[in-house]
């Protein structure tokens, strides 16, 4: 886990105060239905057949908050089906891959829990998984399409392709290419090519249809193909490349001969790439397969509206888990960020939610709200104790790792013991390793500073005695150490505190903050009762003899009556 002195972000800072109403308020996210799961589970929302969806993508970059969470729903979709979940690398771009980018991806995606069924180190029955490894299938594919006359090869050289650009720019027309090599005889196209003449395949672009889309329904804008201006008969085509001069497929060609051979039946991607879905439509149509049903989610942005950008460091995965959030909390999160459901609570497992995902999905810009996080990794957090799963493990090695780091521990304690402790007694508190541990390091310090113990009550505590307050406060305190070490627990103490019986609840009160101030010098943490089994009994009895030798207790403090059975 990374050391988190100094870093400086709003995400790490002490977490705001956090409710349901003021979240649902900064987010897009549609209001929530109060009928159960099932009756929303149409063909609409829910496939009536297993689905086989895919997480591809490319190792230019790492996985960030925005790509988990398109993984993260097709990953669902396919575990609420019975069908497969597909990871693919897009890695085609080889001047842009980042080294290690690509071994990132498999920890990211193993640590947050999303498994896939086939890709790269698991294999699977269409393999390879990776699309540098696929070139073969790519010009097969595009040469089909020359043969059929649905693309075509083109010659023109990047000069002429750059003057025709600038040549329309200036004159105010729209841009595209002018087809000028679509005329070509066959014959004498494959002779150049065969001949080693650079050039590129096209795709002969007659229409971008409309089509469903899971999340905005029908949508495109039913393009003819081709631009022309009113002035003037020149005329231009989206006739997109998809054979680069490389011999290497563009992003259209291979996303689109992939998922066909794969067998993919959803694609839920981001809506970035809604614009080009009808060229992909177009493409299928033009191989005469049948497209995939699309859904395309909501962009992520941040408080002012602006979109989040995949190179932002903050919204790496990795940030996240040097952060010390749960994989549990972080699922939770990303797919609350879009993702429309009918429960009332809006904490979920990955089981949880592989149970009730529908394509209920958001249209609008969806606002990534830190104070959710937080709320949701306390409430995680607070799981994973009670459920003393691996994540409780993880969390316990996390903290340890924490006060290893800080160092100055009092003598004579078992780090771990202490540590698996507080977070059972305190783990709805947890946050960030390293603040857990801030709000409770008067567990672990070798020296407490205490400030001198003043009354906290404003009214008579009503002693009956002629010993001071806070040395009648100092007795009853001692009184409760006299346990024996084998029932030495919360039980035990908690009985003891509630046996008391008090003259008023000013002097409960009062109690209760003189044992706070005597063993954890004021600081945050568990009750009472939790505090002193945590501690132990010698450490108990140490700290509240230390607190009695402190000038705190002086004798000089308002007097009164007690009476205490």
């Amino acid at each position: 886990m990374m050391k988190l002195t100094g870093l400086r972000h709003s995400f790490l800072r002490k977490p705001p105060s956090w409710t349901c109403v003021q979240c649902r308020a900064n987010s897009s996210v549609a209001s929530r239905s109060s009928s159960p799961p099932s009756v929303r589970n149409n063909k609409k929302l829910v496939p009536d057949k297993p689905a086989r969806t895919r997480f591809a993508p490319s190792p230019t970059g790492y996985l960030h908050l925005g790509s988990l969470r398109t993984a993260l729903f097709n990953y669902l979709l396919a575990r609420r089906t019975g069908g497969q979940f597909l990871l693919r690398l897009e890695d085609t771009d080889q001047k842009r891959t980042i080294p290690g980018a690509e071994e990132r991806l498999y920890s990211d995606l193993q640590w947050a829990g999303l498994q896939w069924d086939e890709g790269p180190i698991v294999g699977g029955p269409y393999g390879p998984y990776r699309q540098s490894e696929r070139t073969s299938f790519y010009r097969k594919h595009a040469n089909d399409l020359v043969h059929s006359g649905h693309a075509y090869r083109c010659f023109c050289s990047a000069e002429r392709l750059d003057m025709l650009a600038r040549q329309r720019n200036e004159a105010g027309l729209p841009l595209g290419y002018d087809r000028q090599c679509i005329d070509i005889p066959p014959e004498e196209a494959e002779e150049r090519a065969a001949n080693g003449e650079t050039h590129v395949v096209r795709l002969k672009a007659d229409g971008y249809p409309m089509f469903n889309d899971i999340v905005f329904g029908k949508t495109g804008q039913n393009l003819d193909g081709g631009k022309k201006h009113w002035k003037t008969v020149n005329r231009v085509y989206d006739d997109p490349i998809l054979l680069k001069s490389d011999g290497n497929p563009t992003y259209h060609l291979a996303n689109v001969v992939d998922d066909h051979n794969m067998e993919i039946t959803h694609v839920i991607r981001g809506t970035e790439w809604l614009a080009s879905t009808p060229m992909h439509v177009a493409l299928y149509q033009a191989f005469n397969w049948t497209p995939p049903q699309f859904g395309h989610v909501p962009l992520l942005v941040d408080q002012n509206g602006q979109k989040l950008s995949k190179r932002d460091a903050n919204i790496d995965i990795s940030f996240y888990r040097d952060s010390g959030i749960l994989p549990s909390t972080l699922l939770n999160y990303a797919a609350l960020l879009g993702w429309s459901h009918s429960s009332r609570s809006e904490v979920f497992s990955l089981k949880d939610m592989e149970k009730i995902f529908t394509l209920k999905i958001t249209k609008g810009n969806t606002i990534v709200s830190p104070e959710k996080m937080w709320f949701l990794q306390k409430a995680h957090a607070k799981r994973s104790v009670a459920e003393n799963g691996p994540e409780f493990k993880q969390l316990i090695d996390d903290v340890v790792e924490a006060v290893g780091e800080r160092g100055n521990i009092r003598d004579n304690i078992s780090i771990k013991d202490t540590v698996t402790s507080l977070l059972r007694h305190d783990g709805g508190h947890f946050t960030t390793p390293t603040q857990f541990l801030e709000r409770n390091w008067s567990f672990f310090s070798k020296a407490l500073t205490r400030t001198p113990y003043s009354l906290q009550s404003k009214d008579d505590l009503q002693l009956g005695t002629s010993e001071s307050p806070i040395s009648v406060l100092h007795t009853v305190a001692t009184t409760l150490t006299l346990v024996p070490e084998s029932h030495w627990n919360v039980e035990t103490h908690r009985t003891n505190l509630d046996s008391l019986q008090y003259t008023n609840k000013a002097f409960k009160k009062e109690l209760y903050s003189y044992l706070r101030w005597a063993l954890l010098a004021g600081a945050s943490g568990p009750g009472a009762p939790q505090t002193m089994e945590i501690l132990g009994r010698n450490e108990t009895i140490r700290r509240l003899a230390e607190a009695r030798e402190s000038n705190g207790i002086d004798g000089k403090t308002r007097r009164g009556r007690i009476k205490l059975h």
